[in-house]
């Protein structure tokens, strides 16, 4: 009845700027709270409590360290997970996209390939951090950690400018010659060769540059990219696994086994692909800006 006579007499249904109960804390209170959750962004809003307890001597619950928070634009999301990067693979990381952020058409005839490991189940551990819009690939918000084999589905594909390949299945360990005779020779330089000066991109991962594998591409005369080592993030196709991996995962329907897995796997791969083949080039662009962005950043901050 309150809100029906809030909005037949004044044609509103909020509250007045200043109505309800009084915040707990001040607004300066508020810039102390974001500097502790930005110092450790991995610290519960129970971590915070008790902090902001010991620090203030004054009794906050978790549920206002929350709001709070969240008022301040700092919002709890998974972290990004990448592989441990020396400071090697940082300079050679920034090197790279310093040398490639002015090409424009030329990514048009770059082919991204990539396997990727689909499992059956899959635990964050709840580990959320907090951050603002736009800071998902600041050092302080990624987690790192080395990859592991779990029960799932190995998949090759690759995708190019309004192209796709077809999925192919990796049964096994993939070692150099099955790369070559599984992968490469059945659709990757067939696929290739269907796009006039295509270029060929890849991982660095031991099957795809041995030297056997060297000698095929010079044979089949196939134009290779040249990539920075522990750089899977900034390939396109990786946003690919990232939403099939996501719209799996979302499937009530169990899954008991691997090939039940692979099961579904061509359907979500034809559905996405077509959708998001046509659009990559402008995210790959975005990407390859926020790379250099925040290297240059960290540059200015411990240089």
């Amino acid at each position: 009845m309150r809100v029906w006579k809030q909005w037949t007499d004044e044609c509103r249904t909020t509250r007045k700027s200043g109505s309800g109960p009084r915040n707990v804390t001040s607004a300066r209170d508020d810039r102390h709270l974001v500097r502790m959750a930005r110092t450790d962004r991995t610290a519960s809003s129970r971590q915070l409590a008790a902090l902001w307890s010991i620090a203030t001597g004054v009794s906050l619950c978790a549920s206002s360290i929350r709001r709070r928070l969240l008022q301040c634009g700092l919002r709890a999301r998974t972290p990004l997970y990448r592989i441990p990067l020396t400071h090697d693979h940082r300079r050679l990381r920034l090197q790279w996209a310093n040398q490639h952020r002015d090409w424009r058409a030329d990514w048009q005839h770059v082919v991204f390939s990539d396997e990727s490991r689909f499992n059956l189940w899959y635990h964050d551990g709840r580990i959320r951090v907090r951050r603002y819009a736009g800071e998902r690939h600041l050092p302080e918000c990624i987690i790192e950690r080395h990859s592991g084999r779990t029960p799932g589905v190995m998949v090759w594909g690759a995708i190019a400018y309004h192209r796709r390949s077809q999925l192919l299945r990796i049964v096994g360990n993939l070692n150099s010659n099955r790369y070559i005779r599984e992968v490469l020779q059945p659709e990757a330089v067939p696929f290739l060769q269907s796009l006039p000066g295509a270029v060929f991109q890849q991982d660095n991962a031991r099957p795809h540059t041995a030297r056997i594998v060297k000698s095929f591409f010079a044979a089949q005369q196939v134009q290779l990219l040249p990539w920075p080592a522990c750089s899977p993030d900034m390939s396109p196709i990786e946003h690919v696994w990232d939403v099939i991996g996501r719209r799996l995962a979302r499937d009530p329907r169990p899954v008991a086994s691997a090939d039940e897995l692979w099961g579904e796997k061509p359907c979500e791969w034809l559905l996405l692909l077509n959708n998001l083949v046509l659009d990559q080039e402008p995210a790959w662009r975005s990407k390859l800006e926020v790379h250099v962005k925040q290297r240059n950043e960290m540059k200015l901050t411990f240089v």
